[in-house]
């Protein structure tokens, strides 16, 4: 099963499982629930809870997919210690089942269980055993997956590892195109974060709004939740918080539906930090405590971590230097935890900021140090402004020797500069006003008025370039979001259609429990291919949810004039056929018939003429059309004995039954019409075969006949000659001589022909007593090739072609050889008809070996133009030819391949080249056994 499904791909399987009930639902049940798990986690844990109750304990691994399905849905609801245990579970009976693509599923969800409890160390273990699961399953859209996901997880370990991982991801993508977007996701997440940590925010946020978009249609809910928050916040490191606050929007958008605490917590947060930065620290604060609140159960996960660091940036916005210390150095313990450097940095730049602010110069320069000299090494530029501007402050709040190469006319000029310069390093990073002010602020003190003017001036250019590219940054933003609003909104179309559809087959379901068998009935009445069977079923089932004391099928008569009673029982017996003239003037089939609907009656006796089937006194009757499409069939009606007895309920089961018969009766005649056409024309292939085997029989023996007859007559005229010189003047002994030696030769002569004419007779009268009665019996194969291929020699000859055969003799068969017999008729009929068109002296041989013990092989070759390659596939097939109208039937290799693999029990195959075709047949020296051996078992 993939790992993960698009929009449509799930449509599909919302609507095939609305009309299946029971066992049958378990066709659709575990793949819908396992690409609902995060778009709609409540749905997707009750449709595996099904689909457990439905599968018998032997598809082990089907049951341990649903498991994991209902594992990873107490992990998005924070219960990690239920989803573990569950995961476990699944995870054992998978690795017994040999099922690799769902241990590496099982070892991915154990590795997002691992990170929310804050375990990277059970994390790196648990996708590394994904991998190697993923390898084995020979699974490559999984291995890339988990390829990014282990990238994406080594460069926040250790940032300097992000160019490999780069290339190495890029190497992976680079000859397919795009990824598909179950991969894609990761990918792009993995790209987004190494973006980030170099500070080119505007590449981070390409990256994270791709992720998001393929997140979405693949159904990533949580990963697309990410994805959002972190556009929100390169938005935010560009200085646009209104298009950071929008997508911080979108991503709590997503997240409070779900109630997943991770999410909703993780949406807050962010959220939370773009207020703070538009000023709004009030709002941020409510909401960043109650995504502290919600994240408290999974505190060591890296969400929670980000929290306590902006927690610390909110407490030094309100000079709680005291709260900001407290959050910064818990951010400096999780950062332990969590061997995550970007938060070592952060934690240093907060304690640095805070212990300024609470006096504590020399610990706060320090700490301030750190900073700076950890995001150089991270390669962070974001960070290492944000550290210099805490030891601009740090100079400008106490007295503190001056820096080593000072070139400002103070350290808190210095340190600003120096964090102007980092900032040009950054593409698309706009200069900060305030940055800028708080230079010209510092010029100014120093005295230095013209450099405090310019950079006052740069300050309002920058405020100016801020809201310009605030206004566009906003419209790029609005346009993504409404690409993947759009995006949604067709999904959720989709989802809306079949949550429309399972409403109106619940509320179906709901008339009665009975109905809930419609669709198993009428998949068991359509599978009927004759009138009878079909008949019986509709019976069988109408009795069984009806009140029915009567029920009858009247099918239109061939002329269109009446309609014939096809099938019917009262009472239990069955009713005799009868007719109704479309003329009849109160009939209630007849108008049913006429007006194409149903017609019920719920009480007879008013009408004063109750026209019901037999002889019952029935009172209710309902008469529905058999329609397909816009053609009636007939009219099927059911009676009871009582008034009122057919309510909505029954009338829309009898309309569901009378619409399934309609179409199992349709199929019936369409497949009686189609085998009554292949019986014609096997029967016209037959005789033709025969036709053409008389003809070649015919031809064979005029030649020893008529040489016979010559001869005959002949000699009649020399012993009539013989008599007159005997009756008159006298016979020499001479001419008497002369006349017993010429009487001697005709004798020779005539009784070689006559032989060769017997022998002829012989082997026809066997080979047609072989194909009309298709008899087994003990055979010699050299024989019976003999006696076939003698029969075809005048065709062969009139065609100007050849034919060889080599059979060994000895080569005994049982097994039937007239079937035998038409096979290699058909091969040499095929040949003369396709393989020579236009050409002469073609050359065709039949050789027959015995390479192991108790089979025979024999191969049939031609030199002609061979068979096109787009045709090898299908010349077995009925009624296929290339000679439609000019001699083909299309019937003669079907046939033989029938008669190969069913009656004589072997193999036939075909190769051709372009240069000739090469047939062969791997037969059972003794065939099998048959119960039935008759024409319509052979070629039908």
């Amino acid at each position: 099963m993939d790992m993960f499904a698009v929009e449509d791909e799930v449509a599909r399987w919302e609507v095939a499982l609305l009309p299946l009930r029971g066992p049958a639902r378990l066709a659709v049940l575990p793949p819908l629930a396992w690409h609902l798990r995060q778009r709609d986690s409540d749905r997707a844990d009750g449709l595996a809870a099904e689909a457990l109750s439905l599968l018998p304990h032997e598809q082990a691994a089907e049951r341990a997919r649903m498991q994991l399905v209902r594992a990873e849905v107490q992990w998005l609801r924070g219960a990690l210690d239920a989803a573990e245990a569950q995961a476990g579970q699944a995870f054992a009976a998978l690795c017994a089942q040999g099922d690799h693509a769902g241990c590496a599923d099982a070892h991915w969800l154990q590795a997002w269980i691992a990170i929310d409890r804050g375990d990277h160390a059970r994390r790196d273990l648990e996708l590394e055993l994904a991998t190697a699961a993923a390898t084995r399953a020979r699974d490559e859209h999984r291995l890339r997956i988990l390829e990014a996901t282990v990238a994406r997880w080594d460069i926040l370990r250790e940032p300097n590892r992000a160019p490999a991982w780069t290339e190495r991801l890029r190497r992976a993508d680079g000859g397919d195109g795009a990824p598909p977007c179950g991969v894609a996701a990761w990918t792009h997440d993995y790209h987004g974060i190494a973006a980030s940590q170099s500070s080119n925010f505007g590449m981070a946020a390409s990256h994270y709004i791709r992720c998001y978009e393929a997140a979405l249609e693949t159904g990533q809910l949580r990963a697309a939740i990410i994805a959002a928050t972190n556009i929100g916040e390169d938005f935010t490191n560009l200085n646009d918080h209104q298009a950071s606050l929008e997508w911080m929007q979108c991503a709590l958008d997503l997240a409070r539906p779900t109630g997943w605490p991770r999410s909703v917590g993780s949406a807050l947060m962010h959220t939370a930090d773009t207020m703070r930065r538009l000023g709004r620290r009030d709002a941020a604060e409510e909401l960043l405590h109650e995504a502290l609140e919600i994240l408290a159960p999974i505190s060591g996960a890296r969400s929670y971590a980000i929290a306590l660091q902006y927690l610390g940036d909110l407490s030094l916005d309100k000079d709680d230097f005291g709260a900001a210390l407290d959050a910064f150095t818990r951010l400096a313990g999780r950062a332990e935890a969590l061997q995550q450097a970007d938060f070592h940095t952060v934690a240093k730049r907060g304690q640095a900021h805070a212990l300024s602010g609470l006096g504590l110069a020399r610990e706060a320069l320090e700490a301030a140090h750190d900073a700076v000299r950890l995001a150089a090494e991270q390669r962070n530029a974001y960070h290492q402004i944000t550290a210099l501007r805490v030891l601009s402050i740090i100079h400008s709040q106490h007295a503190l020797p001056c820096p080593d190469g000072m070139t400002e006319p103070n350290a808190t000029l210095h340190y600003l500069h120096q964090a102007l310069a980092v900032a040009k390093t950054i593409d698309g990073y706009t200069l900060p006003g305030d940055l800028l002010d708080a230079v010209a602020r510092e010029y100014a003190a120093a005295g230095s008025h013209q450099r405090a003017y310019e950079m006052a001036l740069a300050a309002g250019a920058a405020r100016d370039k801020t809201h310009s590219q605030e206004a566009t940054n906003r419209a790029v933003a609005m346009q993504v979001h409404h690409q993947t609003q759009k995006a949604r909104a067709e999904g959720l179309h989709h989802r809306e259609l079949a949550a429309s559809e399972a409403r109106r087959a619940e509320v179906l379901a709901q008339t009665s429990a009975t109905l809930e068998r419609l669709s198993a009935i009428g998949r068991e009445i359509t599978t009927h291919l004759d009138a009878a069977g079909v008949f019986a079923a509709l019976n069988r089932h109408v009795q069984a949810l009806l009140p029915a004391d009567t029920f009858a099928i009247y099918l239109c008569a061939a002329d269109g004039a009446a309609l014939t009673r096809a099938f019917g029982v009262e009472g239990g017996r069955p009713l005799p056929s009868n007719t109704i003239p479309l003329t009849h003037p109160r009939s209630y089939s007849v108008r049913s018939l006429a007006e194409r609907r149903e017609v019920y009656v719920d009480d007879l006796s008013r009408d004063g003429f109750p026209s019901t089937p037999g002889t019952c006194p029935n009172l209710s009757a309902l008469y529905v059309p058999l329609l397909v499409g816009e053609r009636c069939l007939g009219v099927m009606t059911v009676q009871a004995l009582g008034t009122c007895a057919y309510g909505e309920r029954e009338r829309l089961i009898f309309r569901t039954l009378c619409a399934y018969g309609a179409i199992a009766l349709d199929n019936a005649q369409a497949y009686r019409q189609l085998q009554d056409a292949q019986t014609q024309l096997v029967s016209q292939e037959k005789l033709a075969a025969l036709g053409s085997l008389m003809a070649g029989v015919a031809h064979e023996l005029n030649t020893p006949i008529g040489n016979s007859l010559l001869i005959a007559s002949t000699l009649q005229q020399k012993t009539a000659e013989i008599e007159r010189q005997m009756n008159g003047a006298g016979l020499r002994r001479s001419e008497l001589a002369a006349f017993i030696s010429d009487a001697q030769k005709a004798s020779e002569l005539v009784m070689r022909g006559l032989t060769s004419a017997a022998d002829l007779v012989n082997s026809f009268k066997q080979v047609a007593v072989d194909r009309t009665t298709e008899q087994r019996r003990n055979f010699n194969l050299q024989q019976v090739t003999h006696e076939v291929i003698a029969t075809m020699m005048n065709r062969i000859r009139n065609a100007k072609h050849s034919l060889k055969y080599e059979v060994a003799d000895g080569i005994a068969m049982d097994s039937y050889p007239g079937p035998f017999g038409q096979v290699i008729a058909n091969f040499i009929n095929n040949a003369l008809l396709h393989a020579f068109e236009g050409r002469e002296h073609g050359q065709m041989r039949l050789v027959a070996t015995c390479p192991v013990e108790g089979r025979v092989l024999i191969r049939f070759s031609d030199n002609g133009v061979g068979i096109a390659e787009e045709y090898q596939n299908r010349i077995f097939d009925p009624f296929f030819t290339t000679k439609l109208g000019q001699g083909g039937s299309g019937l003669g290799l079907s046939i033989s391949y029938n008669i190969v693999t069913s009656l004589l029990g072997g193999q036939i195959g075909v190769a051709s080249s372009g240069e000739g075709t090469t047939f062969s047949l791997d037969l059972p020296l003794t065939a099998p056994e048959h119960e039935e051996t008759g024409p319509a078992a052979i070629y039908h």
